[in-house]
Formats: structure tokens, C-alpha cells, sequence
């Protein structure tokens, strides 16, 4: 959390800790999982980075940063992953060290750094509960029908489709019953959009959102 008391996010993380390791390594590969926020993406682009979007998952976040090479990688959930003067794998107080040598490097607070960040607005995860037999061929359904539209759509892990409105995800839970979704957008309005097509799209496959959850 910073002064203010605002949740940093692990997007929020590694757009900080991006800056510090595209500058010792610069055009290095950067990864992160599928839910994480566009901006953090961009971010990685302007620092002069690759930007790699990836499967959700801690051996599979780890597993594309050997393939790759990557220096950094991180997931939403607040894994950070370093081989970048580190051993390739997710270490938290190993993490909370780098943070605070990179905020220490910029000059600035942590609130100050998380003031300049774009603001977006995003839904929290959304958790439709289906039976395990059928949660993967939801998610085939729907890219299926995006697809056939004509939708500009990422299939790496599950679906996360960009609109004019911004982005909206939806991929098969890989330790529950439940399909996950969350969506992203400039301001509440084209997030409300993004939310009622991603209800939609499920309602098509029989799946209705029954809870919401942080």
C-alpha cells in the first residue's frame, strides 16, 4: 500500500520494478499473466521492453521466463518473479527489497509514483461457479463465437477480447469450478459495456454470474 493507503497491484508492481531492469537490460523481455492491466503492457513498450503476455500460473509464469529469457516476470495475484540479479523465482521479501531500491532510485514517494500512473477503472475478478465438466468448453464457445464476428481477440489463456471500450478476460479457473472474468476500461461507462458483454457471451452458453469476489 502506499501513504494513502491505495492496494498497489501486482501490475502496479512491475510497471515500478520494470524501469530499474529495462535499464540494465534494455529491450529485455518483460511478462506478465493475462489479467494484468493494458498499462502495464504499454509501459514495458515506452521503456523500450518486450512486453509478453502469458498463461496464468506459477510454473507456467516460470516456465516462459526460462523459454524466454526474461529478467522479470509477475501475476496479478502478487507473485514477482526476478532473475534479473536473482534465481528466477518468485521471493517476496526478495521482491519488497527490489521495490524499495527502485522507488529509492526514482526520487520520488511511492505515492508520488502511483499518482503519475494512468488511472483506468477495472472490475475485481468475477467468479461464475460451473460444473468442471463444462468449463473449458465455455471458454471454447465463446472465443469460438468472438472469433467467427470478427473480434480482435488474445486466445493465449482463455479469451481476453479489446474493444473500443477497452478489455475484457475470460479464462477456466485451474484449481476451481469456476470460470473467471475481469474487464478494464477508461471510465465506468465503457466498463459497464465491457461487463454486459461479457454476461452476454456466458448467458449464450447457459452460465449465469452468481458472485464477485476481490
Amino acid at each position: 500500500m502506499d501513504g494513502t493507503g491505495r492496494v498497489i497491484w501486482g501490475d502496479q508492481l512491475l510497471m515500478i520494478l520494470a524501469g530499474p531492469v529495462l535499464k540494465d537490460q534494455p529491450g529485455a523481455t518483460i511478462i506478465a499473466d493475462v489479467k494484468a492491466s493494458q498499462t502495464l503492457f504499454d509501459r514495458v513498450a515506452d521503456l523500450g521492453g518486450r512486453p509478453l503476455m502469458w498463461k496464468t500460473g506459477h510454473s507456467l509464469i516460470k516456465s516462459k521466463m526460462k523459454e524466454t529469457g526474461a529478467p522479470l516476470a509477475g501475476e496479478m495475484s502478487g507473485h514477482i518473479f526476478f532473475k534479473h540479479r536473482w534465481y528466477g523465482f518468485d521471493d517476496a521479501l526478495y521482491a519488497a527489497v527490489r521495490l524499495i531500491e527502485a522507488i529509492a532510485a526514482s526520487g520520488r514517494s511511492l505515492t508520488q509514483i502511483m499518482d503519475a500512473m494512468p488511472k483506468t477503472v477495472a472490475t475485481p475478478e468475477l467468479r461464475f461457479p460451473v460444473d468442471e465438466a463444462r468449463k473449458f468448453a465455455v471458454v471454447d464457445e465463446v472465443r469460438e463465437r468472438l472469433l467467427a464476428e470478427g473480434a480482435s481477440a488474445d486466445t493465449t489463456d482463455g479469451v481476453r477480447v479489446s474493444t473500443a471500450d477497452g478489455w475484457w478476460l475470460l479464462r477456466a479457473s485451474n484449481t476451481q469450478d469456476v470460470l473467471v472474468a475481469r474487464a478494464e476500461a477508461a471510465n465506468q461507462a465503457s466498463l459497464d459495456r465491457l461487463v454486459e458483454q461479457i454476461d452476454a457471451q456466458l448467458a449464450l452458453s447457459g452460465v449465469i454470474r452468481a458472485t464477485v469476489s476481490h
